[in-house]
């Protein structure tokens, strides 16, 4: 048959590249195609088997996902094992890398997408983050720092480099849990408002705002990015401009801008590509996460972030790769996330579970591997006249308050 003949030269190909994992076919064959393998396939289908030939991450990571494999090994081994096919077997060495074209942004579309990704469940979530439940790349002075610490680090970095100051107004576009607006309320002084499109977010941050004593000085809304009135001294967004859309990043850029008041500054924290011709993470990983994981999301080059924020006006004065950071958050994530196995698997059933167990380990391993990268721009407003908000140097970010 014409798959045994393609199965056969796919197991030559890839033992000449010594990948440490074994296969093991539902008629009860084997194969390995490596010395020592780590990992163990098992494929229950012919239509499984199809998808295996074709290993891009998208093609493997659906195959896991949907049940039509099952997988031995530790996670780490897994991801790597995934890569390699990838590599080798479909990309022919290459990284495959498909252009994205920019999605419809709608308010509605965009508050979908956050709904099915953020309202999960609480709970489903709490067995993984950190106990504040900081969703987002930790700062790790040293790389032992527990996952507590290295988001306190995080969150105190981004405040600093604000240099926010007692009683000046904070926003936080999308705000999560509400970990930052709270720490800029309590140890800042600041008056902070948060705003996030996910409704589990808003009631637990609600509820731990009113427990800490801290509603007069912090607030969390329901309220779209393009909506909001006002103007702030301080606005930031972390982990949420993945979701605006490449054709929205002028209009996202403008309205920070926009609610900016006189002297104010801004920071944008979000995940990139690194490839400048794609909004792609590289072997099929993106279409795995547009899929199961982030509808609707796009990532754009560092290199179009800064040419939308300057066309909305804004200069950039400070910018940060937190890269090697966000791969160790995700490795912290990971590890947590296959400690409470049985237990996320109760939360939020098989399928859902296979979803984030191969999200979490796979971008730990895109990040690392610089398929994918994260930035912190610091900016102020580039037609505002001097005094210039912020020290010349940037000395005073890391000075002891």
């Amino acid at each position: 048959m014409f798959w045994k003949s393609r199965l056969d030269s796919f197991v030559k190909r890839m033992r000449h590249h010594d990948i440490p994992v074994q296969l093991r076919l539902w008629d009860g064959r084997h194969f390995t195609l490596g010395h020592q393998p780590k990992v163990t396939l098992h494929i229950k289908s012919l239509r499984s088997l199809r998808l295996l030939l074709n290993p891009s991450l998208g093609n493997l990571g659906r195959a896991y996902v949907e049940n039509e494999i099952d997988i031995e090994g530790s996670i780490t081994d897994i991801i790597d094992v995934a890569s390699q096919l990838s590599v080798h077997g479909f990309g022919g060495g290459k990284l495959l890398r498909r252009t994205q074209h920019p999605g419809r942004h709608t308010h509605r579309v965009d508050s979908d997408a956050i709904a099915y990704h953020y309202d999960v469940s609480n709970e489903f979530y709490e067995q993984f983050l950190d106990p504040n439940m900081v969703y987002s790349c930790a700062y790790f002075r040293q790389l032992d720092d527990d996952l507590t610490r290295a988001q306190e680090q995080k969150i105190d970095h981004i405040l600093n480099k604000l240099q926010v100051q007692p009683g000046q107004t904070l926003l936080d576009i999308g705000c999560g849990w509400g970990a930052l607006v709270m720490r800029a309320a309590r140890n800042y002084g600041a008056k902070a408002l948060g705003i996030t499109l996910s409704q589990n977010q808003y009631e637990l941050a609600q509820e731990r705002i009113a427990q800490a004593g801290l509603g007069d000085r912090c607030e969390v809304r329901i309220e779209d990015y393009r909506d909001v009135k006002g103007r702030f001294d301080r606005v930031v967004s972390v982990g949420m401009f993945e979701h605006v859309g490449l054709k929205n990043l002028r209009l996202y850029f403008h309205r920070i801008h926009d609610l900016l008041s006189d002297q104010g500054v801004c920071l944008n924290h979000g995940i990139t590509s690194t490839d400048p011709d794609s909004a792609e993470s590289p072997l099929g990983g993106g279409d795995f996460i547009g899929r199961y994981v982030f509808p609707h999301g796009e990532l754009p080059h560092i290199a179009l972030a800064l040419k939308e924020m300057s066309a909305a006006g804004l200069e950039a004065v400070d910018i940060e790769n937190l890269r090697l950071h966000y791969a160790q958050t995700l490795r912290l994530w990971s590890s947590r996330f296959e400690q409470s196995a049985e237990k996320l698997r109760q939360i939020v059933g098989e399928k859902r579970f296979r979803i984030w167990r191969a999200y979490l380990a796979g971008c730990a391993h895109g990040f690392a591997q610089n398929w994918i990268s994260l930035y912190q721009i610091l900016a102020i407003k580039a037609d505002e006249v001097r005094p210039r908000p912020l020290p010349l140097t940037r000395d005073y970010i890391y000075a002891p308050r």
